[in-house]
């Protein structure tokens, strides 16, 4: 790699799949002032941007805008003298300065606690990016003296509202969490609120300023959990009898709010959750459940369709009489009150997505349904005893008749071929480790969940040992961790990540990757190389 300097490039660009790149810069400076070009003039066909510690993540439209159009758009914008403060909202955030470490940073920074608290009041910060957790943002732009390490130890809970200092960075948590900053301070700020728009109190690019309080005010910041459900127990409701691993309620997620931290999710497998939708007659994104492994067992209360999809789980349903009700697969079912659905372990395939006509009424988060397992944002997963009401969707569709699957479903064992384009940072590794990631099967391990799919085989070793500073990931990200055994980013992914992608899985794979089961082997197709498009200082 060309180390980046006046006779090296000024910017790179990583073609990632279809409509998403990732631009590399010299620094946050020059991401902040390209992102601010961005904003100033507006390119059509770029639906979102994602700045990172010196990357500027972009999604656009290839049907509106070519990736030889949008290499151009960024030498015209790098080329601009855009201020990266400039514009953004000035946010002001009351803090009590009484943080847990605020001794320990003044034994590292040797300034007395009075002055770390001075230094850092009389800044005036920029929300550089955002990352770690919905709403959490990396301000950048402190007093240098206190640039202070991480804990050794992080703490297992933070709270919510907690002002912590790392490097040069200082933030404040969303939510109690894990956490290694050094606390400082709390703030009685709901940094992430589910109920305003937008949600995060922070976006990138914003202003922000601290001022001091002499004391917290007596209401706590409330969690921003989702509440369940409510509907009149006589309304048409699927009852839940028995659960094997969670079962999720899902649609096709929340696209376009990287920028407050917050990912997608949604179903691993969108096409079948689509193709279940459509055998009850749905619009594609309807809520429904996301079965894994089978285990789900069920009683119906009224007149219900509802219909399978995905994983092939063998089905039986019985009538209140005992009786066997005929459940064919890839048809919309009719069901009466008191008939039992029982739902097994598939023998291909992973998740099973179960529709009902008129969907799920299910509370909505960011204007989706679904349960992002990592967040903690949607839906909580439904427990034994609960009744999922059948929601009142329209207009509604015909039922559809014998409608195929999307495609053929790996079994544990056999092994699946997934096609990627390597990079953005394959050239962190060696030859022989990228040789290596795509002759060899890789074992989906048990510890796989919808954030990832862990890989085991023989490890990759890095060309690049040093560390990488955070940058934008995606769904189906290839990402290696010190270990060498790479996991393969789900559609609960983490936003930004610190360990090289060494490939990108390619859209046409996506659904597929999440059907994969533990047990079942990956082989990776390099089915676009590893072409960054390297643009100079002249070139700018």
């Amino acid at each position: 790699m060309t180390a980046p300097g006046r006779d090296g490039p000024r910017l790179r660009v990583f073609p990632l799949r279809e409509g998403a790149a990732l631009v590399e810069l010299l620094d946050l400076e020059a991401t902040l002032r390209l992102l601010a070009a961005f904003h100033a003039r507006p390119v059509a066909g770029v639906s979102e941007l994602l700045p990172a510690a010196r990357t500027l993540f972009v999604r656009f439209d290839e049907a509106v805008l070519s990736l030889d159009a949008l290499i151009a758009a960024l030498r015209e914008r790098h080329a601009m003298d855009a201020d990266a403060g400039a514009g953004g909202r000035l946010v002001e955030i009351p803090v009590v300065y009484d943080g847990e470490d605020l001794g320990e940073v003044s034994r590292l920074t040797g300034l007395t606690a009075a002055e770390v608290v001075r230094a850092h009041r009389a800044a005036t910060y920029t929300v550089a990016f955002t990352g770690f957790a919905p709403g959490f943002g990396y301000l950048t732009g402190g007093d240098p003296r206190l640039a202070v390490p991480r804990r050794a130890s992080p703490r297992t809970r933070v709270p919510a509202g907690a002002l912590g200092l790392a490097g040069p960075f200082s933030g404040v948590y969303p939510k109690a969490s894990p956490g290694g900053w050094q606390q400082i301070g709390r703030t009685p700020l709901v940094l992430f609120d589910l109920a305003r728009d937008p949600a995060a109190l922070l976006q990138p690019g914003d202003r922000v300023r601290f001022t001091e309080l002499a004391a917290m005010p007596a209401v706590s910041p409330p969690d921003p959990a989702t509440p369940r459900s409510a509907r009149d127990p006589a309304d048409a409701a699927l009852e839940v009898l028995a659960i094997g691993l969670p079962v999720l309620v899902q649609d096709l997620g929340r696209p376009r709010l990287a920028a407050q931290g917050v990912g997608r999710a949604g179903a691993a497998d969108r096409a079948s959750l689509v193709l279940a939708n459509r055998l009850v007659g749905n619009p594609p994104g309807a809520a429904a459940l996301e079965v894994t492994l089978g285990g789900l067992r069920l009683r119906a209360h009224g007149r219900l369709t509802m219909a399978l999809a995905g994983a092939t789980a063998p089905m039986d349903i019985r009538a209140r009489d005992g009786s066997g009700i005929e459940a064919p697969r890839s048809r919309a079912i009719a069901l009466e009150d008191g008939d039992t659905i029982s739902i097994g372990a598939p023998d291909a395939g992973l998740r099973t997505y179960l529709a009902l006509r008129g969907g799920f009424d299910a509370p909505t988060a960011l204007g989706s349904a679904s349960r992002d397992t990592l967040a903690e944002i949607g839906p909580e997963p439904p427990r034994v005893g609960d009744r999922l009401a059948a929601g009142r969707l329209r207009p509604l569709a015909p039922v559809a008749l014998d409608d195929p699957p999307p495609f053929a479903l790996p079994r544990a064992g056999e092994c699946v071929t997934l096609d990627v384009a390597l990079g953005p940072r394959a050239d962190w590794f060696t030859l022989q480790a990228l040789e290596r990631f795509l002759a060899q099967e890789w074992l989906v391990s048990i510890q796989s969940s919808r954030v990832g799919l862990r890989l085991q085989g023989a490890s990759l070793e890095r060309r690049i040992a040093g560390e990488l500073p955070s940058e934008a990931t995606l769904h189906g990200s290839v990402q290696v961790p010190p270990s060498g055994l790479p996991v393969l980013f789900l559609t609960d992914h983490p936003l930004t990540g610190g360990y090289p992608v060494i490939a990108t899985l390619l859209d046409h794979h996506l659904d597929l990757a999440g059907q994969i089961p533990p047990g079942a082997r990956i082989r990776f197709r390099a089915a676009r190389p590893f072409a960054p498009v390297h643009i100079t200082g002249d070139d700018a």
